[in-house]
């Protein structure tokens, strides 16, 4: 039973509605409100069904006439006619009013009256009584199975016949034995059954000569193969016969400078001298704007685009006829005189998917996106002077836009002063798996926030990994060397919350955020263990943090080389993140930080991957080695990089 099916256009007007269960009017209204902004307004047209709640909607496209059609029905049902239900309804919908949207175009939607009732229930019971006509499956007679086509003789195995297929089966299963056994053969059909003792002998005498043979085989091809490879080894065990130190071609040959076991390193106590603390190497650029978060930038090549394809037109062609013929095809192939199909798109949008898979993107994802823009192109007239592949790369460009701009933007300085009006630190947890660099851009982070003016304490809840207290206590040291205290007042910008190792990582956490609020520090960054998004204990904890913590903020950290992975890891933490929480309405991932970006040149489609997946923002993204290289998403640049050829 449907509960819902509407008609409206794509600039939100709805034409016709049909509502199946009693009950307020308005009850269509948040499910497509949903639907719009979950599924049209961001590109995920992929697939044509979307769960809300309780509800199942299947959608389809109209692009000729800017038309959505929508039908909802609870999701415990199985209706199998929903999808030839819809399609009629948006044939005969089309056919009865094609005059009025060519004619009158928008007024026709705004002034026109659509009584479409009567003509819905009837498709409506036509539907409902096709999949009740369907005939049950019957079982096949035994006419009809691939025993019955086997004859009686193919079944009967007679005795000469049974010795000539194993001899048969021999030979196919190991090639030591084909020599002798097709030389034994044509002796035994010439010899018969006369003699089947002389025959049995001769087989045994065959056996241990081809045992032997084999064996001789064996030791002369292994001794030939020593031979060669122990000439080589020989050479050079000669020449090298002592460890040589190496020297560097850049820098000092002298062992005394690298003797550091007498003087204090980073791993001591002690904090490290002034004087070896180099600014310059932690800070990177010196001409940047304090606690500015720049946008990523790319260069892309539209200029070498466009010297190629003027320079094409300008080849002469071989035949005059064939020069015509060439013009005239360009023309009709420019000129909007039909409306795409998908065989037109096919070609051009399986070039896309694998273009996509080349740049990084998960394959899943790609598919899904050339799926969606076929479904927004179907059906729509072609402008004038365009072809099918500017058509196709205009939309998924747009497309591909569309998935890095949020739905929320996230912006972390007004969170953090909205906290700081209600008197209290604003928390931020990070998590993710093993070495994508959750520590190096905590760091990076608390040095943007302290540029900002906010003092900040780390939490340091990683008390798995041996070192991890450590590499945060020389960021502190490094940071507060960077701001000193007296720049600030006397007032230390950064300090570390440490409790050793081995301890609970949620009690940790929420010792750190009492004493941040009772010290009046700004922000909580807490750092979190790294773990594979398969491990059940590690995930349980995690879930366990961010439930007793409540932080304003929990960020994912991945990195941009993964392809397929990202999607695994980002559905399985956030699955992880839901199912071990006891609240009814679980936290999950907020945002995404997506780190060694500077590694992967123009192979960006991890963070293509991530917001897709999850419908987040990519809130920061790490791009080198230093304090400064912390950027915001350009969604520009990132598609820019993406369509590069």
């Amino acid at each position: 039973m449907l509960d819902f099916f509407t008609i409206f256009s794509k600039g939100g007007l709805v034409l016709w509605c049909f509502q199946g269960v009693r009950g307020p009017a308005a009850a269509a209204t948040a499910p497509v409100n949903a639907l719009i902004r979950s599924v049209l307004l961001q590109e995920r047209g992929g697939n044509n069904s979307f769960t809300h709640e309780a509800l199942t909607l299947k959608y389809k496209l109209d692009n000729q006439f800017e038309l959505v059609f929508v039908v909802g029905f609870q999701k415990i049902l199985t209706l199998t006619y929903v999808d030839k239900l819809i399609d009629d309804v948006h044939k005969e919908f089309r056919d009865k009013y094609r005059n009025e949207f060519q004619q009158r175009g928008a007024l026709g939607l705004l002034n026109g009256t659509f009584d479409f009732r009567e003509d819905f229930l009837r498709l409506l019971r036509e539907a409902e009584e096709s999949s009740r006509v369907r005939a049950p499956t019957v079982m096949k007679t035994f006419e009809q199975s691939l025993k019955s086509q086997k004859t009686v003789k193919c079944m009967i195995e007679t005795r000469g016949e049974k010795p000539k297929e194993k001899g048969k089966n021999k030979k196919n299963k190991g090639p030591k034995k084909e020599g002798p056994e097709a030389v034994a053969a044509p002796g035994k059909a010439s010899a018969g059954e006369k003699q089947p003792s002389a025959a049995g002998d001769r087989e045994e005498l065959t056996k241990d000569e081809i045992l032997q043979k084999n064996r001789e085989e064996f030791f002369r091809r292994h001794k030939k193969a020593g031979e060669k490879s122990s000439k080589s080894p020989k050479a050079e065990a000669q020449k090298e016969k002592g460890k040589k130190p190496r020297v560097w071609d850049l820098g000092p040959s002298n062992a005394k400078v690298l003797d550091y076991s007498n003087s204090a390193t980073n791993g001591s106590a002690e904090p490290a001298p002034p004087d070896e603390f180099d600014r310059d190497t932690a800070l990177g650029d010196r001409n940047r704007e304090p606690g500015r978060l720049y946008d990523l930038e790319y260069e892309s090549d539209d200029e070498a685009e466009e010297e190629k394809v003027t320079q094409n037109p300008s080849k002469p062609s071989a035949k005059k006829g064939g020069a015509l013929g060439g013009m005239f095809g360009m023309l009709r192939g420019l000129v909007g005189s039909k409306s795409l199909t998908r065989e037109d798109m096919d070609p051009v949008l399986e070039k896309m998917k694998d273009h996509l898979i080349a740049k990084n993107v998960a394959a899943e994802i790609a598919v899904q996106l050339c799926e969606s823009v076929a479904k927004k192109l179907e059906g729509k007239v072609m402008g004038t002077f365009t072809t099918v592949t500017s058509t196709v790369k205009q939309a998924l460009q747009e497309a591909l836009v569309q998935i890095l701009q949020p739905q929320r933007r996230v912006d972390v300085l007004r969170d953090v002063l909205e906290a700081q009006r209600h008197r209290r630190p604003y928390v931020v947890t990070f998590c993710g798996v093993n070495g994508v660099g959750k520590s190096t851009n905590l760091a990076k982070i608390s040095f943007w926030l302290i540029e900002n003016g906010f003092s900040v304490l780390i939490a340091a809840c990683d008390t798995f990994r041996a070192g991890a207290v450590e590499q945060l206590r020389t960021h502190t040291r490094r940071l507060n060397a960077l701001h000193p205290p007296e720049r600030h007042g006397g007032r230390s910008m950064v300090q570390l919350y440490e409790k050793g190792y081995g301890k609970d990582a949620a009690g940790i956490a929420m010792e750190a955020i009492s004493y941040a609020r009772n010290q009046g520090f700004d922000v909580v960054l807490v750092d979190t263990a790294g773990r594979m998004q398969d491990n059940a204990p590690l995930m349980t904890a995690l879930a366990k943090l961010i439930a007793v913590n409540a932080p304003d903020l929990v960020l994912f950290v991945g990195e941009a080389l993964v392809g397929n992975e990202a999607v695994d890891q980002l559905v399985k933490f956030n699955k992880a993140l839901a199912d071990h929480s006891m609240a009814q309405t679980p936290r999950l991932i907020d945002g995404i930080v997506l780190t060694k970006f500077d590694t992967i040149d123009d192979k960006v489609g991890a963070a293509i991957s991530m917001t897709y997946i999850t419908s987040k923002p990519i809130v920061f993204v790490g791009t080198g080695q230093t304090y400064c290289d912390l950027r915001s998403l350009n969604a520009k640049a990132v598609v820019a990089a993406l369509m590069k050829a």
